[in-house]
């Protein structure tokens, strides 16, 4: 099945809470329990999170039981903000809802009609994620040489998407191609989604991985055992920074350091041209628990401060290039970006 989907008027996701022990499928037939899904990480990843808003705000359109159509936009409205508050760094749902805010206003009909069109629209985005995601791994695939060792950090892969994946959809479609690759996986603190999520999605595929603590990459790096880098996005500020999973920046430092092309791979509903830089990114601060446990157990002494900030900036001086359905993007990033944007918005219009 894929990650999120609409099935019998819920909508229904893999609860990636509970992988790679178990695989449990939920389903939520009101929006407010698919904002916190969200929130709480039922489903997470860019690409995913924006499908499951668009979802979530369909959803919210057959729940209201505004008969007119004036009265649904505006229930359409408030569902909105909740919605677009789950999670606030990733660009991918403010995206996604605004989308379908925007399709909204431009259907005529009464509110039966908008209903059925607003789960439409969301259908169509999880179904573009899949082709858009499929495309970007033929793009990125090409930078992979023959037998490289690819270091991965967080999940990127179908998991973190309705399907096939990010960074990870690079991997996969190398690794399609016959290309001998192996990945190193960061197991990626504090919430392990390497260890646990990315290790079991590569096991399933069928390509060679050995999973490595966090703090190891820079070794593997040094000793030259790395080809290349490969993380997904959150967010792309125009100029180029990009904000992805905590310690992000650290890895592109460090590869920078030693000479190892870093990749970003992300589709271009995750460019934010409104936001100049990294800088106006806003970062999710997350429970302190997230830190302070491994599991049930605590790994730290009672009444310590902690500070647990779910992403990093990396500047985009560190970034050889970004993966796009669109094609592979070179710094200037200010003007290359605009251009994938452009070409993307041309071709969904």
């Amino acid at each position: 099945m894929r990650t999120v989907e609409w099935h019998d008027s819920r909508v229904r996701m893999i609860d990636q809470r509970r992988l790679p022990h178990a695989l449990v499928i939920v389903e939520y037939d009101d929006y407010r329990d698919v904002t916190a899904a969200i929130r709480d990480m039922v489903v997470r990843g860019a690409p995913a999170i924006g499908a499951t808003g668009a979802f979530a705000l369909a959803l919210a359109a057959q729940q209201s039981a505004a008969a007119r159509r004036d009265d649904l936009l505006a229930d359409l409205r408030a569902a909105a903000d909740v919605i677009r508050d789950a999670r606030p760094t990733a660009s991918n749902l403010a995206w996604a809802v605004d989308r379908l805010l925007r399709k909204a206003d431009a259907t005529p009909g009464d509110a039966d009609a908008l209903r059925a069109t607003l789960l439409a629209e969301a259908q169509a985005i999880a179904d573009a994620d899949v082709a858009i995601n499929r495309r970007m791994g033929a793009n990125g695939a090409a930078l992979v040489p023959d037998g490289a060792t690819i270091l991965h950090h967080c999940n990127t892969g179908a998991l973190a998407a309705v399907d096939y994946g990010t960074a990870l959809g690079v991997v996969r479609a190398a690794h399609e191609q016959g290309n001998n690759i192996r990945v190193l996986v960061d197991e990626t603190r504090p919430r392990l989604q390497g260890a646990k999520l990315t290790a079991w999605e590569l096991r399933e595929l069928g390509v060679p991985q050995t999973v490595i603590a966090d703090n190891a990459a820079g070794h593997f790096l040094h000793a030259g055992a790395v080809n290349l880098v490969l993380v997904g996005a959150d967010r792309i500020a125009a100029n180029g920074d990009t904000a992805n999973k905590i310690g992000t920046y650290n890895l592109a430092v460090v590869a920078k350091e030693n000479g190892v092309p870093f990749y970003v791979v992300a589709p271009t509903s995750t460019v934010d041209l409104a936001c100049p830089s990294g800088a106006a990114i806003p970062i999710e601060e997350r429970d302190a628990r997230e830190v302070t446990h491994i599991g049930s157990e605590q790994v730290t002494p009672d009444g310590v401060a902690v500070a647990n900030p779910a992403f990093d900036v990396t500047p985009a001086r560190y970034i050889t290039a970004i993966v796009t359905e669109q094609g592979v993007v070179y710094p200037p990033y200010e003007a290359s970006l605009r251009r994938a944007v452009a070409r993307a918005q041309h071709e969904f219009e």
